[in-house]
């Protein structure tokens, strides 16, 4: 299905901006820092007698994660520098400490909702986790992650059966990475 046509009439009302900045220490640790920023582009009712303007951040939220090459979490927090209600949102504890002790490639997203889902955390820094796998994988690859052909280790290139244009039965395999490229089973044709 094509991208649908935006209207030029239409308006934008809302931004929702993700940053995701990933930092080698040099010491085979890295910083994750993952920010979430909502702003409105007309002034906002908050509290009583309290209004956001134009422009202003509703929401900005810091999360930082420090992992190791294996993408272990070895410690985790956050930050809300802008919030709704100020005096109740950035009071969640140490919430996202939760996080330190999970894999970001083994069941990371689960587990995330299971530690973290609905009055156990902060509904936006949780849902920003959500992304933290594949960027960081981005950053790791071909510095940690070994994604050439005929790596040393042996093993198939890291993103191989990832995506579907990634398949091991696909083109895209078959073209670049010929020595892990599989037919496809004669009961699936692709």
């Amino acid at each position: 299905m094509a991208l649908p046509t935006a209207a030029p009439e239409r308006q934008l009302k809302h931004r929702r901006s993700l940053d995701v900045q990933v930092f080698a220490r040099g010491n085979g640790l890295w910083e994750v820092d993952a920010r979430l920023i909502d702003v409105k582009t007309r002034d906002v009712a908050m509290t009583v007698g309290s209004t956001r303007r134009a422009g202003d951040p509703i929401h900005d939220m810091l999360l930082r994660l420090v992992i190791n090459e294996q993408l272990d979490i070895l410690e985790a927090g956050s930050d809300t520098l802008w919030m709704p209600y100020p005096g109740h949102c950035e009071h969640h504890g140490d919430a996202y400490a939760a996080l330190v002790g999970l894999n970001l490639l083994r069941g990371f997203r689960l587990k995330v909702l299971e530690r973290l889902r609905g009055v156990q955390g902060c509904t936006h820094l949780t849902e920003l986790t959500q992304v933290l796998p594949t960027a960081v994988i981005q950053a790791m690859a071909g510095e940690v992650i070994d994604t050439r052909e005929g790596g040393a280790s042996g093993e198939p290139p890291f993103q191989i059966d990832r995506c579907h244009a990634l398949r091991a039965d696909g083109e895209v395999v078959r073209q670049y990475f010929p020595r892990w490229h599989r037919a496809a089973p004669a009961d699936n044709p692709r």
